[in-house]
């Protein structure tokens, strides 16, 4: 597949677009969203939190993972990321190697700008040369 001519699916699409529109962000102004297709089909979702102190906030992709783990899922088919702005952006670096724990190397990445734009690259590519659960001696 030529990933530059991928597009996300409508459905995981919507879902990373209504909770972006639902995430709570009254410090950056910056939402976030993410939808997450599972192995089983499920989507699971999650939005940007912020925090007064601001360490403590969390990213959209955190939060749909720890619901993914919660709901009893372990793998990632596609991920779709809806954020702010003209330019679509992409999972800060503390969240592509939470991606990568669930997500293999050709997994869909899906970035897309609530103003339209998408950019649209595996997880090889967002995550080069990455460290995953592979390289460890219990999987």
């Amino acid at each position: 597949m030529d990933v530059t001519e991928a597009r996300p699916d409508p459905e995981l699409l919507a879902a990373a677009t209504a909770a972006h529109l639902r995430a709570y962000c009254p410090y950056s102004h910056y939402r976030v969203g993410a939808a997450i297709r599972t192995e089983s089909g499920a989507v699971i979702v999650g939005c940007n939190v912020e925090n007064a102190a601001y360490p403590l906030g969390s990213c959209a992709e955190a939060g749909a993972i720890a619901a993914m783990v919660a709901a009893g899922e372990r793998s990632i088919v596609e991920i779709v990321v809806v954020t702010d702005g003209d330019t679509p952006g992409t999972p800060c670096g503390g969240c592509r190697q939470r991606l990568r724990e669930f997500a293999g190397a050709g997994v869909l990445v899906h970035s897309v700008s609530a103003s339209g734009p998408t950019t649209t690259m595996t997880m090889a590519e967002l995550l080069p040369h990455s460290f995953g659960p592979e390289f460890l001696d219990d999987h």
